[in-house]
């Protein structure tokens, strides 16, 4: 696990949460809310094998632009694994229309990313002292994953619960997904209004060098957003 330290001062005076960020648009925009929310933002994200791996000098920019705590980067093989397009030689599919994306669970999915990414921030969470995980999961513009529902969510805050120190001895942990509920385009504005710079952020699944395709679902999802937020984006596709 490497580490990115930032000023500490803010953990001193504010409770600890741990933020989930990728480097996309959501996350980034998570980390934004978690932030006005007054919490000391832990950043957490993986280097799981994936082809996008350019995401996490993104995830290492929109974590200091807007101030986290620190900025750890876990290392965690799913590539071994493989059952994904974005983990094994699997093709990226393109240039699907939003219908086809949420008609069923596409071959982007990485089989329990969400369950395993959720596990290390819990364990840092009892660490740090945290009772609060961020998450940018949202259920209308996702692309089909089983690991982005509220039911998903609900259950794994109850195994926090169970399974934990903290959850025996009465300091429950809540996962907070902010995003649940929002579309692409309120997430941009809410984005926008917090002062995201989503010039930082990487959304691309199969991304041209560091340049997003433009084709993929993410990208389409992202292009989409912007367009009915009526916000320019800032995005270079290759």
């Amino acid at each position: 696990m490497t580490t990115t330290p930032a000023p500490a001062t803010a953990s001193n005076v504010l409770p600890p949460a741990v933020v989930l960020l990728s480097g996309g648009l959501d996350s980034a925009t998570v980390l934004a809310i978690a932030r006005e929310r007054k919490f000391a933002c832990h950043a957490l994200s993986f280097r799981y094998g994936q082809r996008h791996a350019v995401e996490l000098a993104a995830a290492a920019r929109v974590a200091s632009a807007l101030g986290a705590v620190q900025h750890r980067v876990a290392e965690v093989d799913l590539g071994w694994i493989g059952g994904s397009a974005l983990t094994a030689d699997i093709a990226v599919p393109k240039d699907r229309d939003l219908a086809t994306m949420t008609a069923d669970i596409p071959v982007t999915y990485v089989p329990a990313r969400n369950t395993l990414f959720l596990s290390y921030a819990l364990a840092w969470a009892e660490v740090l002292g945290a009772r609060a995980i961020f998450i940018g999961v949202n259920v209308y513009d996702y692309s089909g994953y089983p690991d982005c529902r509220p039911e998903f969510l609900a259950a794994f805050e109850h195994l926090a619960r169970l399974a934990t120190r903290a959850g025996v001895e009465g300091a429950a942990l809540t996962i907070h997904a902010p995003l649940l509920k929002l579309t692409k385009a309120e997430i941009v504005r809410e984005g926008v209004r917090l002062g995201v710079d989503y010039g930082l952020t990487h959304s691309c699944y199969d991304p041209i060098g560091d340049a997003a395709c433009g084709r993929c679902d993410s990208c389409l999802l992202r292009k989409k957003g912007f367009a009915e937020a009526g916000v320019p984006d800032p995005t270079r596709y290759g």
